[in-house]
């Protein structure tokens, strides 16, 4: 089964920068999609970006865009978010999910993602 193991989360001041890592073990299929999702107090799971193996094609939250950029490092089974100019509304959980063969239509929903990592924590204040 895959495991997803995420790292990378930690507070910053607004304006600042963060990347966070998730690495998956255990899979062996070529077509699935990567994403991360987060969720803030007091709300529901929020998409935030998606990459699909084995294109590379990214999707985003409009509230994310121009400021986070996902990309993959294929050899090492590893996706990324960049994330710049953070702002205090990014704090959040934030989520790693797996989703066997995606397609366009729910690359965006939480509920066709069958492995999850355990979430980290990224604060974001002055």
């Amino acid at each position: 089964q895959v495991q997803l193991v995420e790292s990378g989360g930690g507070a910053v001041q607004p304006g600042g920068s963060l990347r966070l890592s998730c690495a998956a073990s255990g899979g062996t299929s070529n077509s699935y999609a990567m994403a991360w999702f987060r969720q803030a107090p007091g709300k529901e799971l929020e998409f935030v970006a998606a990459l699909r193996r084995p294109t590379g094609a990214t999707y985003y939250a409009d509230s994310v865009k121009g400021r986070f950029t996902m990309s993959r490092d294929n050899a090492k089974n590893t996706v990324y978010l960049q994330m710049n100019s953070l702002k205090a509304e990014d704090t959040a959980v934030y989520y790693c999910g797996r989703q066997p063969n995606p397609i366009v239509s729910t690359i965006r929903n939480r509920d066709r993602y069958a492995y999850w990592g355990q979430g980290t924590q990224v604060t974001v204040s002055s």
